[in-house]
């Protein structure tokens, strides 16, 4: 595996745009990706029960050989009854229209303000004049990664190659995330395209395994979206096939896993009103179900993101939240670290350099070890403090 520049259009077959269609008063709001030919979809969703309109959509069209993915932002056509799925509908019907390709091809996503209905007029001129605009290279790249935003101060991207001799192909993606973010996916996109070949179900079951490693293990603030959508096309352009076994596999996996988890690290990099990157580690678990309950519980603790954000080592709300997270072990076992400093040795507190403690929590980057000392498996997630700017930006996010 090779890593490459970060752009998109670079897997063959795939073309993409993004533009200002009039959503937002001036930043871009509406992006096209289209494939050529026929690729193999997969996805994941939000698991929300209150889902947005394009959400219903996509979920009905994976089986289809899809073509095209269109987005837009400013409005995330939520809650917003027959004429919100009616409205998906058209946007993928004029954009089928516009490529020349059936609409069951056409895969709808949108993010925004929800309860509002979309201005379906102004998406779908929008639409045409994306369809019209499409293109490769690093700007056509940068415009779509822009297009999709919202309250993001910065695109997210990730590309790489696969450089088995005689067998290369792309592996790319975008992905939109700020606030709204907790594991089970949430408020965010992603992208990923490849030009590698790969059966639909196979594909599926890769991407819910990956994700689950990736865009599942962050949080900002524990809020789960009602659009929450991350969505894979393979066009196997390239002409090479990934098989369910040998080096080409093992390949696949390790770009999967590479470009899902740092679209997810950069997601979280973003978070509203970050002032500290949180990694917690649960170590010595039984399960990885379990662990992964644990870490998130932990990261969507309102007590211990505030004990960061005020640079507190403040333990016993980590042990806290260990306590309700639903998962059963000892807490006479647990040992944790703050950084390199050991906090607590079975469940009790260990003395620690005060000053020493200051300088670790002084840092953007905080780590947290959590050893059950109770199994072989280890998950980590990551997540952010709390602030006052976090606050700042929320309560006046319509406006």
């Amino acid at each position: 595996m090779k890593i490459e520049s970060r752009n998109l259009t670079t897997a063959a077959g795939f073309q993409a745009v993004g533009l200002h269609c009039g959503l937002k008063k001036e930043k871009k709001d509406l992006a096209l990706v289209y494939s050529g030919i026929n690729t193999a979809a997969a996805g994941v969703f939000t698991r929300n029960l209150v889902q947005a309109a394009p959400v219903n959509l996509c979920r009905t069209r994976l089986e289809n050989p899809i073509r095209a993915i269109v987005v837009n932002s400013g409005n995330a056509n939520a809650c917003t009854g027959e004429r919100g799925q009616t409205d998906a509908e058209e946007m993928a019907a004029t954009a089928a229209e516009a490529l020349h390709i059936d609409a069951r091809q056409v895969l709808v996503c949108s993010t925004g303000v929800i309860g509002v209905p979309l201005p379906i007029n102004t998406v779908k001129e929008g639409i045409k004049n994306a369809a019209v605009g499409l293109g490769r290279g690093p700007q056509f790249d940068t415009d779509v990664a822009e297009a999709i935003l919202t309250t993001d101060t910065s695109i997210k991207q990730s590309a790489c190659r696969c450089a088995v001799p005689g067998a290369e192909f792309y592996l790319a993606g975008i992905a939109k995330g700020s606030g709204m973010i907790c594991p089970n996916m949430a408020t965010m996109l992603a992208f990923l395209v490849t030009d590698a070949k790969i059966e639909r179900t196979f594909l599926q079951a890769l991407f819910n395994e990956t994700t689950d490693d990736s865009f599942n293990l962050i949080t900002v603030d524990g809020e789960t979206s009602t659009n929450d959508t991350a969505l894979i096309l393979a066009n196997g352009a390239a002409g090479v096939e990934i098989e369910k076994k040998g080096e080409l596999l093992r390949t696949f996996k390790e770009m999967l896993n590479h470009v899902c988890g740092e679209l997810a690290l950069q997601i979280v990099e973003d978070g509203e009103g970050l002032t500290k990157l949180i990694t917690v580690t649960v170590t010595g678990a039984p399960e990885k179900s379990g662990a992964r309950m644990m870490a998130r519980t932990v990261l969507n603790s309102p007590l211990v993101k505030t004990a960061f954000y005020g640079e507190d080592a403040n333990w016993g709300r980590i042990i806290t939240a260990l306590g309700y997270a639903g998962v059963d072990f000892a807490p006479d076992r647990v040992d944790i670290f703050i950084g390199p400093y050991q906090v607590a040795a079975d469940g009790c507190a260990v003395s620690f350099d005060e000053a020493k403690m200051k300088e670790t929590l002084g840092r953007k980057n905080i780590s947290v070890l959590i050893d059950l000392k109770s199994g072989p498996v280890e998950v980590t997630a990551r997540g952010t403090d709390l602030s006052h700017e976090y606050i700042n930006i929320n309560s006046s996010y319509r406006s």
